[in-house]
């Protein structure tokens, strides 16, 4: 038998990487490169982070159909084109600024006085432009998951399809892991705009290959007959391989959101992808703000790295979870899936201790290693949740209309990200303006606020998982007439 669906496994896993190392750009320059020119809050920033999650959420809707309709070949090369050229427009911003402003360099852009008119419109200006790259950028990355989801359905059988997700989807470990040890000194050496610029460009490189190497499996000439039935494998007994690979009935966009499935997935989403990108986006200006390592630093760059290698390596056994306990349980695939989320889904309540553990005075260690490690574990239970949800559509609804509902729950979790990016900024800012009257659990000011934030990230698992338990208790796919 052939393993050809590896090779295409790894192809998802280099968009993945690709697609969050565009999406850390900002997250690792906006606090110590792009904020001090463009006069920056917390709260213009967290502006821009939700602008971007409700956007994506908007065009992830529409994604998954227009990945349906397309197909998975030309579909995925879309996505990536149009997500690599906003990631690359990024670098335009300030000089843009500069023009409409009337300044002629960096240093008079910070030099200008903090508080006054000119700072003001300097972050108004700024912060526009970087919204419409992000909508360019949001727009082009909201078909990266349908796609990846679709294509994984194609290539693997039930059984291995959240172990395949969950490499692929380690892409977003590994991409954000990456991130802190490259992007960071590219903006140091040459300037943030360059880092847009080089990390930007590496999608089109993935698109060079993805031409080269993606055929359905029943046409590609590197997967033989044995591999054919292998991928099949649930397919009718005694039916064609080459005829079990047709995708099913369609069903009609509307007549998605009449299926509990649909809400069960639509609830899981949105509970928990905020907590995700909370941590993508807030980490490094956490680790600044409460221990004043940048992310330009040596300190800043281990922290950040520590905290996404423990959520490379630890997440991938989420996806092999469910495989233990359908071959030696012999458990359905659905029920196995639930059983590993319920277990993952207890990892991110050490989010709980994040805080706590920060404020350690005789701590026998740096104490920015303590939510460096927590996060990391919190954040390795997201990715072997989100491996085990994304194998749950392919569950229950037939191939022809996966990716729709992956830009469905992409949509649904991309509203919560913008109400915990949004909220977050917002909170973050009044609570440094009111200092020690802004008190929770013993915590004041800013460190108060992110326990709140932390609170929340621990129990939104566990919420998630028994709301979609009570829609779908029992593994039911959705059947469709001819």
């Amino acid at each position: 038998m052939t393993n050809y669906r590896w090779i295409i496994c790894s192809m998802l896993f280099f968009a993945t990487t690709v697609n969050y190392m565009d999406r850390q750009v900002l997250s690792l320059t906006w606090k110590d490169f792009i904020a001090p020119e463009f006069h920056w809050t917390d709260d213009d920033y967290g502006t821009i982070t939700a602008a971007f999650s409700i956007l994506y959420a908007v065009f992830c809707l529409f994604a998954g159909k227009f990945i349906d309709w397309m197909g998975t070949k030309k579909g995925y090369l879309w996505a990536i084109f149009v997500w690599s050229l906003g990631a690359c427009l990024h670098a335009c911003c300030g000089w843009v600024t500069m023009k409409y402003v009337g300044l002629e360099s960096v240093t008079a852009l910070r030099a200008i006085e903090a508080g006054s008119a000119t700072a003001s419109t300097i972050a108004m200006v700024s912060v526009y432009l970087f919204l419409f790259c992000r909508a360019i950028l949001a727009l082009g990355e909201s078909g990266n998951f349908p796609a990846a989801i679709k294509v994984t359905a194609e290539y693997f059988p039930k059984k291995d399809r959240a172990f395949a997700t969950s490499i692929f989807n380690a892409g977003a470990s590994v991409g954000a892991l990456a991130a802190p040890i490259s992007i960071p000194p590219l903006a140091e050496k040459f300037g943030w705009e360059m880092a847009f610029i080089i990390i930007g460009a590496l999608g089109f490189i993935w698109m060079a290959l993805w031409v080269f190497v993606y055929d359905k499996p029943n046409k590609s000439k590197h997967v033989n007959a044995a591999e054919l039935t292998y991928i099949n494998q649930d397919s009718d007994e005694g039916e064609d391989p080459k005829a079990a690979n047709d995708e099913g009935p369609t069903i009609n966009f509307a007549k998605c959101f009449t299926f509990k499935q649909t809400w069960s997935f639509i609830v899981g989403k949105f509970m928990t992808d905020g907590v995700w990108w909370f941590y993508l986006f807030w980490a490094p200006a956490y680790f600044s703000d409460q221990f004043g390592y940048k992310s330009s630093s040596t300190m800043g760059q281990l922290l950040i790295f520590t905290l996404y290698l423990i959520v490379t390596v630890v997440s991938i056994f989420g996806g092999y979870l469910p495989k233990l306990f359908v071959e030696k349980r012999g458990m359905n695939p659905y029920a196995g899936r639930m059983l590993a989320m319920l277990i993952f889904a207890f990892f991110p309540l050490f989010a709980l201790f994040a805080q706590p553990l920060a404020m350690w005075q005789n701590s026998p260690i740096d104490p920015a290693w303590w939510p460096a490690i927590i996060i990391g574990l919190a954040g390795a239970g997201h990715q072997a949740w989100s491996a085990n949800i994304f194998s749950t559509i392919g569950d229950m609804f037939p191939k022809s209309t996966i990716a729709t509902i992956t830009g469905i729950g992409a949509m649904a979790g991309g509203l919560g990200s913008m109400l915990i990016n949004k909220i977050s900024g917002s909170l973050f800012t009044y609570a440094e303006g009111q200092g020690s009257g802004f008190t929770f659990l013993g915590f004041e000011g800013k460190p108060a606020a992110y326990m709140i934030v932390f609170c929340f990230c621990a129990v939104a698992y566990l919420i998630g998982w028994i709301i979609m338990k009570t829609l779908v208790p029992k593994y039911k796919p959705v059947v469709v007439d001819e």
